[in-house]
């Protein structure tokens, strides 16, 4: 399948990525308690995957300190270097941990982060959470320090409220650098970003939004709604409201909706919804859908491979209406 859908800039940046990115938080090995939420995957399927993204047309990756504490970052870098993927070439997107942390730490760790995706550059740092023991202006200037040493190209944030992040975007403006990004959660059954300020301030701000968990941890497929069986290997999901009896009630008839568009366009449910992330709002929202199989990597990227109509677009809007 063929891309279709052109590359958009990253904030008011220089970056150009494709409007679907791979998170790679499942590339974590187990290696600390956020690695334990996801299978350990074998190095061969990681390069699969990353191969088969890039073949699809995606050219960037976003992940984390926090994903095996480095684990993931050394498994990305490893697996673009065994393809043959050099510097520069594709775009490579990490995160800092602030839990129990001040800024100064942003400082103290940077180089475990650059030899982590060496030899890749860190293309665009964002500070994970808005929990570290300094405010955000502070974590601001550390990292505008970092953009003047060139140890990183540009700054985003992640899980920031609408007034946290204008806060960190006057920081850095004071220094000439732009906040390029805000990576929250956002999809077709979690809206919330459109009530609370944070999609309006992004908007005004020229800052994107990088939409994580754009698929409702499967949810809007439907694949627990035709078969509630598989709520048994979820986890701790299934304890969660959207997982219950009545969560899956609330979310059929936007599912049923969905699926119908798949048998329209062709394509699989998954892709309709990350076709509507990255659509209904213009260029302001890139989705970062994760894999753990090979055919989770390929449809990720065939949700580029076509455009939903304008009254399709719409249709979803109206159908997820009261997820905002």
């Amino acid at each position: 399948m063929k891309q279709i859908l052109p590359l958009r800039s990253i904030g008011k940046s220089e970056l150009m990525i494709t409007p679907i990115g791979l998170g790679c938080w499942q590339f974590s090995k187990q290696q600390n308690m956020a690695g334990k939420f996801w299978p350990k995957l074998e190095d061969d399927l990681i390069e699969k995957m990353v191969r088969i993204s890039l073949e699809g047309g995606i050219n960037w990756f976003d992940t984390a300190e926090l994903y095996g504490n480095g684990a993931s970052e050394r498994a990305l870098a490893e697996s673009l270097s065994d393809i043959g993927k050099k510097p520069g070439e594709i775009i490579v997107a990490t995160k800092w941990w602030p839990m129990f942390r001040t800024a100064s730490n942003i400082l103290k760790t940077i180089d475990q982060r650059i030899e982590a995706l060496a030899p890749y550059p860190i293309d665009l740092y964002q500070v994970h959470q808005p929990w570290g023991f300094s405010n955000e202006k502070t974590e601001m200037e550390a990292m505008a320090e970092l953009v003047k040493e060139h140890k990183i190209r540009y700054v985003g944030v992640s899980n920031f409220s609408a007034k946290q992040m204008r806060s960190a975007w006057e920081a850095l403006q004071k220094h000439g650098i732009q906040l390029v990004s805000n990576q929250v959660r956002y999809n077709l059954l979690d809206r919330k970003i459109e009530s609370n300020g944070i999609l309006q301030t992004a908007k005004e701000l020229g800052i994107t939004i990088i939409a994580y968990s754009p698929l409702a941890q499967g949810l809007v497929t439907g694949k627990f709604h035709d078969n509630p069986e598989l709520l048994k290997n979820i986890g701790m999901r299934k304890h969660s409201s959207p997982f219950k009896p009545a969560g899956l009630e609330k979310s059929r008839p936007l599912v049923k909706t969905v699926q119908e568009l798949a048998i329209k366009y062709g394509v699989t449910s998954s892709q309709i919804a990350l076709n509507w992330l990255i659509s209904f709002h213009g260029e302001t929202v890139v989705a970062i859908p994760g894999a753990t199989k090979e055919s989770h990597a390929k449809e990720n990227a065939g949700a580029m491979t076509f455009s939903l109509t304008a009254e399709d677009l719409s249709l979803l809007d109206k159908k997820s209406a009261l997820f905002r």
